[in-house]
């Protein structure tokens, strides 16, 4: 399910306090990626597949997502670790995407 242009997204994480204080020093991490596929679309039609919560699917197809966006950005280095890890790489997602039920 790639679509005709990448889709840009901003990802922020921020912890969360367990003594409900304001966070000291580094409170959030943000990054933006340019994806091959409509996450969003990922996540509608996950959220109809039962086995994970909320919270998990979204997480495990933001997680596939980014590592197979940024394996397929380094394809052409034989020697980055993403490109030497790929046939293990390609297992794990196909694994995550039938437990998420990515189609």
């Amino acid at each position: 399910m790639a679509s005709s242009s990448s889709q840009r997204y901003r990802i922020t994480v921020t912890p969360i306090e367990k003594d409900g204080l304001q966070c000291s020093g580094r409170c959030t991490i943000e990054l933006e990626h340019r994806a091959q596929q409509d996450w969003m679309r990922l996540l509608e039609i996950a959220r109809r597949n039962t086995g994970l919560s909320g919270d998990e699917r979204a997480a495990a197809i933001v997680a596939t997502q980014l590592l197979r966006d940024l394996a397929q950005r380094h394809a052409d280095a034989p020697s980055h670790p993403l490109t030497v890890l790929q046939p293990q790489l390609d297992e794990v997602l196909a694994a995550l995407e039938s437990i998420q039920g990515a189609p």
